[in-house]
């Protein structure tokens, strides 16, 4: 299964944002992608009020998501803000084309390194898989992907569950916070998720904002350093800290072999 990351640096404007992801998208589908993994955040970075920026599901920008996909014949996968009702937003990973049409809210609230998610966003509840009925052509067999959210990386539990609901690979888009050790955090956090379960991690993350002109602000904003993690916990491959496109061919194949030689989920006890 071919998968493409689009390591980009969102602004606030949600229609910059979007071209983005129509050049990356037309990019990802050329090379022959399946699925293109767009960061946490892709409709508009954090840092900045994000009540009149949410749209729902049906709404002008997820609308013309699902066109692009359309148009290039790929699943897109990225990151947008949703009405809660609640005078707050979700944090939505929209995932639509190719015969997709689904979404995860995220469930864990990064309230933590003095930032509070959980102020402006409220939490999902349910975790959400997506099936690929053939990994790369007609007879491979289908390919369950987990979906998850950045913070979420650090929860175990989540991404046994989605295993357990029949997924090889687990997505983790991201907007990750920089700071003193972050990056050793993030790598070994998607790199553990990938021990824990016998899985394909593919994580996108924002690109950093200092690389094309920006600055860290007190909100998670990005470090780069996209990756993926295969079901040994070693690195596939990666990307540095500046926004780029990384395809990577997975065989889902290889997870099912790994369970069956480390059944950690099966020989777990609690």
């Amino acid at each position: 299964m071919r998968i493409a990351l689009a390591q980009i640096s969102s602004t606030p404007d949600p229609e910059g944002n979007l071209a983005e992801v129509d050049r990356l998208t037309r990019e990802a589908a050329a090379a022959g992608a399946r699925l293109v993994l767009f960061p946490e955040a892709t409709m508009c970075r954090f840092g900045v009020p994000l009540g009149p920026v949410a749209e729902p599901l049906d709404g002008p920008w997820a609308s013309r998501v699902r066109a692009l996909a359309a148009e290039h014949g790929i699943t897109v996968a990225a990151g947008m803000f949703t009405p809660a009702g609640d005078g707050r937003v979700r944090n939505t990973l929209l995932v639509t084309g190719a015969g997709a049409d689904t979404h995860y809210d995220k469930i864990h609230m990064f309230d933590a390194f003095g930032f509070a998610e959980s102020d402006t966003v409220a939490p999902g509840t349910e975790p959400v898989t997506v099936e690929f009925p053939d990994s790369d052509g007609p007879g491979t067999g289908p390919v369950t992907v987990g979906l998850s959210t950045c913070y979420d990386v650090r929860f175990p539990g989540l991404y046994q569950r989605l295993a357990d609901a029949g997924a090889t690979v687990l997505v983790v888009p991201a907007s990750w916070g920089a700071g003193a050790g972050k990056r050793e955090q993030w790598e070994l956090l998607v790199r553990a998720r990938a021990l824990d379960t016998g899985s394909f991690v593919v994580a996108c993350d924002q690109a950093d904002p200092t690389t094309v002109g920006g600055e860290h602000g007190r909100a998670p904003t990005g470090i780069g350093y996209s990756l993926v993690a295969g079901p040994r916990g070693e690195i596939v491959d990666s990307l540095g800290a500046e926004p780029g496109l990384l395809v990577v061919d997975l065989d889902p194949a290889v997870a099912g072999q790994v369970r069956e030689q480390i059944p950690v989920l099966r020989n777990r006890r609690f």
